[in-house]
């Protein structure tokens, strides 16, 4: 059992955060699942590993019978499900209105041309679908939305395939955390140790976001030392839209470029 005078670092305290920060807490999770789909610049956040522990401490513990966020794991799986489906639908909206000219912007830390190649390499493989395994591929989730917007992929059959991706994802490895926490070592483990797993989870988090933004930056700066060009234009910015064709494809699954 947790006791709460020997935790390791004191605001840390599961006692604590289940008092003042719960909610809070599940708020943080829900703003980071939105932001990987629904912004630019979630890709710098690792949300695979975020979702498994979320359902990994909504086991109960010591002062709370509904783990870290003080509500049943359903609904803790239920609102990130929901905040990876919003995040999936503002991402669309961002890329149907904004159009070629969201691509339009040099290359940073936050924004690489590469990345959003690499996403249409999904399309081109996989077609609409993309839009449901994405989600379990980094960074590809980001963009995704963005590109299947800007091309104006089927308003109805996007939602869906965003409904289910996010289902599958965030609904899905929050439950797969949880029930990770049903083998007995595991759940000793989270039991003696959950003030270090929250401070990895956080650390973590942190320090994988900074790497991925200064690892982008270097690149970006390094290839504009080059004398490469790291802005993308209007024409450039055009030549990444995706073809209306490419969402009713179906998919190559074996990659010997046959659908």
């Amino acid at each position: 059992m947790l006791h709460a005078p020997t935790a390791l670092i004191p605001w840390l305290d599961p006692a604590t955060i289940i008092g003042t920060a719960g909610p809070w807490a599940l708020l943080v999770v829900c703003f980071i699942v939105f932001a990987e789909t629904g912004l630019l610049v979630g890709f710098l956040l690792p949300g695979d590993t975020l979702l498994v522990i979320a359902g990994l401490l909504s086991h109960p513990i010591a002062g709370s019978e509904h783990g870290v966020f003080g509500i049943n794991v359903w609904f803790v799986a239920l609102l990130i499900g929901l905040s990876a489906f919003v995040g999936g639908e503002v991402g669309y909206v961002i890329g149907h209105k904004g159009g070629p000219a969201v691509f339009e912007r040099k290359e940073s830390g936050l924004f690489s041309k590469k990345n959003v190649e690499r996403t249409n390499a999904f399309f081109e493989r996989f077609g609409g679908i993309t839009v449901i395994l994405a989600r379990f591929v980094p960074i590809v989730r980001t963009f995704a939305p963005v590109a299947a917007g800007v091309g104006h992929m089927p308003w109805r059959r996007y939602t869906l395939y965003n409904l289910i991706g996010a289902v599958l994802w965030g609904f899905g490895l929050t439950m797969f955390g949880y029930a990770i926490g049903f083998i007995p070592p595991v759940a000793h483990f989270v039991e003696s140790y959950i003030d270090l797993i929250l401070l990895a989870a956080v650390g973590g988090t942190a320090l994988v976001t900074l790497w991925h933004y200064l690892s982008e930056r270097h690149k970006a700066k390094k290839a504009a030392a080059a004398g490469e060009d790291v802005v993308t234009d209007a024409e450039e910015a055009q030549e990444l839209v995706l073809d209306a064709d490419v969402f009713d494809r179906a998919p190559d699954l074996d990659g010997d470029g046959k659908h």
